[in-house]
């Protein structure tokens, strides 16, 4: 079984991305040939300046590979260093509606909280086609917010294949059901898009500030609470074993609890979580020669796949 997933470099990874892609991810390693690519090209949709695109994506790459990527199981690569995705993008706008684009809800979505239209906003659904089927993948882990992304995909392949032949493999989706949507500081799903996240791998100072940040109600502490509806509870059973989060909800329910030793505990218990993938992290940060080759082998191996996709799909069109 081969399975892919990609991360747009858009900014330092959070809490909801590891909890949300990340693990998920790692934990696909052990169920069969895992492609995983960092969006770079994606991401020029929202990041202009060159520096800070450079930057995000090693640490995306970084941040992967200190909790627990293995690139021995898992083929990870940069967008950007395999080309033949962007050629065989073209391809498939060929046979691409711009009613099938017109309708994707993340580009709406994006217009609406102010991005500017430009082409590649509106045609990257295009591109993550060709990400996806370049590889010619058997499934692709969504949230139920992202199922759209692949039906566009396989909407493209269907058409792509219609015309030309049996070029491409339809993948299916992974549906995430039993990942729970993280929510942020203010209650949101937590997302760089709404300024409202806890990084991985923040300062410690910075990072207790804030958690103590999370929007509660104003009950105060002598009053009875109910856990399901706060918060601070909803991430403090994130990093909890069931015991301390059941010891958390009775005391919640019985009063005398207040919000902030609740934001502390959380805090105590995320920075522990976390606190030997930050030492591996900054191992790999004083070389970083070492992960860039892990992400060029990464190319390399992926390249050898994607070429043969983009070979079949160029004779099929008649292109040689």
């Amino acid at each position: 079984m081969r399975i892919l997933s990609g991360i747009q470099p858009s900014g330092r990874l959070h809490i909801g991305n590891y909890f949300g892609m990340m693990r998920p991810a790692l934990d696909l390693q052990e169920r069969g040939q895992a492609f995983l690519f960092i969006a770079d090209y994606h991401a020029m949709t929202t990041i202009t300046a060159a520096d800070e695109l450079r930057r995000a994506s090693l640490d995306v790459a970084l941040d992967f590979l200190a909790c627990g990527l293995d690139p021995q199981r898992t083929v990870f690569y940069r967008q950007s260093d395999v080309p033949e995705v962007h050629e065989l993008a073209w391809l498939l706008s060929t046979v691409t509606p711009v009613g099938l684009l017109e309708r994707c809800h993340a580009y709406k979505d994006k217009l609406a909280r102010g991005a500017s239209a430009s082409h590649a906003l509106f045609a990257y659904p295009v591109l993550m086609a060709a990400d996806i089927l370049a590889v010619r993948a058997d499934i692709v882990p969504v949230g139920q917010d992202q199922k759209q992304h692949l039906e566009v995909a396989r909407d493209i392949a269907v058409k792509f294949n219609q015309r030309h032949g049996e070029v491409f493999h339809l993948p299916d989706p992974l549906i995430q059901e039993h990942v729970s949507v993280v929510p942020g500081l203010d209650g949101q799903k937590m997302s760089k898009s709404y300024n409202n996240t806890i990084e991985i791998f923040g300062a410690q100072k910075a990072t207790r500030k804030t958690v103590m940040r999370i929007v509660t109600n104003s009950q105060g502490v002598e009053e009875s609470k109910d856990p399901e509806k706060c918060n601070v509870f909803a991430l403090y059973r994130l990093f909890a074993d069931e015991a301390r989060t059941q010891e958390m909800a009775r005391r919640y329910r019985a009063g005398g609890l207040g919000y902030g030793e609740v934001k502390q505990a959380l805090f105590e218990l995320l920075w522990q979580h976390f606190e030997p993938y930050r030492r591996r992290r900054e191992e790999l940060a004083a070389d970083p020669r070492r992960v860039e080759t892990v992400l060029a082998e990464g190319a390399a191996r992926a390249r050898e796949e994607i070429t043969r996709t983009l070979r079949d799909a160029r004779r099929a069109v008649g292109v040689s």
